[in-house]
């Protein structure tokens, strides 16, 4: 299969996604643990808490066996990501706690097949996705890791040593991309390290023109300090990052649906989640600037992905049976946004020549201002009736008065313009 495919889902085919950390922070949520709470910040809630709920010599590797993930099911997951519209998916294999879904052979009682699940996490999903779907299967690694004795050490040698990447990182690596097979590789954690510790144009080189998937496989830019936003198939540039602006390259929108964490929490308030207008929201202009979504959710320890959590999914995937159209296979068009009607966003499929303009409010007066072309069209209705719109040019397309059962759907609806320029 070409890259092709890449080229269409980063660029021309922006998509929303769904990944990324189940290891990360899901056996540390019995704790309400975030980022590096058990780590050398010493964060003060993150102090108190532990003594009030665990015993003065719990280790942070004491969290591993309450990971159990007696209820997962891969191909639930997978039932989940597809019926959310997602194209790929991007799980995460190891974070940067070093601890793996699966059993690698650097990470000795450290990974889920040792301890906690005792189970090879990623062929399970990797296995139900290809089986059960047409998504695309990407994997989240860590480069670094936080208590890594061989890490500490070469950080103290200034990185003129390079026992850690040459035993564990990039070990690592290979075994991901010759055992997985992965369409997607997103790599992140350099620990401030420049990419030539982590030999990673070395690595690049074999990935692209001798790995088992030098054809199909795209990566993101995070390889080694300095690397973010400037090397890469795809930019991330920093986490939940929307420029604002028309971006050249292809690029990747990579938020959580959690405001706060990108693991699961149990103590999460309604509040702390993105409502599902938020998220088509931002869906849509991602998509107008030229973006792919990667929109994150975190599993709890014992394998399920959170009712509330699925729900937004399975309402994106609502959203996009009708809207769709306006996201796959479209790229931006010269002008990303309205300048006479607030919260409108366009697309252009340039094979058709069909423009989208998204709006994500209804109007009031039951009419949108646009620039003019020949036919109108509102997805999941039909054509609809336009004039002309002194002063300014333009034109005022009539919307249907629609009761509320008869939308095409809620949050966000399109029109199909033929005929602009």
């Amino acid at each position: 299969m070409p890259r092709d495919w890449s080229n269409q889902r980063v660029r021309g085919v922006p998509s929303h996604v769904i990944g990324r950390d189940w290891s990360r922070l899901s056996k540390r949520a019995k704790g309400h643990l975030t980022e590096r709470g058990t780590g050398k910040a010493k964060l003060q809630p993150y102090v108190d808490f532990m003594k009030k709920n665990y015993p003065p010599d719990f280790k942070y590797q004491d969290f591993a066996p309450q990971f159990t993930a007696e209820f997962f099911d891969a191909k639930e997951w997978t039932d989940i990501f597809a019926s959310s519209g997602a194209k790929y998916i991007v799980l995460t294999t190891k974070h940067h706690e070093g601890f793996t879904l699966w059993g690698s052979k650097t990470s000795w009682n450290w990974n889920s097949v040792d301890v906690g699940p005792k189970r090879d996490l990623v062929l399970e999903v990797a296995t139900a996705l290809r089986e059960n779907s047409d998504l695309r299967l990407g994997l989240y690694h860590s480069l670094f890791e936080w208590f890594n004795p061989l890490f500490e050490q070469d950080a103290a040698n200034g990185f003129k040593t390079n026992l850690f990447p040459s035993s564990k990182t990039l070990p690592e690596l290979y075994e991901l991309i010759t055992k997985y097979k992965p369409e997607v590789l997103w790599s992140d954690g350099d620990g401030d390290a420049p990419d030539s510790y982590w030999n990673s144009t070395g690595f690049l080189a074999w990935l692209y023109n001798d790995s088992p998937v030098r054809d199909t496989v795209v990566t993101n830019d995070r390889w080694g300090f300095g690397s973010i936003c400037k090397h890469g198939g795809f930019y991330t540039c920093s986490d939940r990052y929307l420029p604002g602006h028309l971006m050249t390259h292809k690029w990747e929108n990579c938020m959580t649906l959690d405001r706060k964490s990108w693991g699961y929490r149990r103590n999460a308030a309604l509040k702390d989640y993105m409502s599902i207008q938020e998220l088509v929201a931002m869906l849509v202009e991602t998509v107008s600037l030229g973006g792919n979504l990667l929109m994150n959710v975190g599993p709890t320890p014992d394998g399920r992905i959170p009712p509330l959590s699925e729900e937004r999914l399975r309402q994106m995937g609502l959203w996009l049976q009708v809207n769709g159209g306006a996201i796959y296979n479209t790229t931006p068009w010269r002008a990303q946004n309205d300048s006479r009607t607030p919260h409108l966003w366009y697309t252009f499929r340039p094979q058709d020549e069909i423009i989208f303009a998204i709006f994500l409010e209804w109007p009031k007066d039951g009419s949108v201002v646009l620039s003019e072309p020949v036919a109108v069209e509102l997805l999941g209705v039909g054509p609809l009736q336009w004039e002309t719109a002194p002063p300014g040019g333009g034109l005022r397309v009539s919307l249907p008065p629609l009761t509320p059962r008869e939308m095409p759907c809620d949050w966000g609806w399109t029109l199909r313009l033929r005929g602009a320029k």
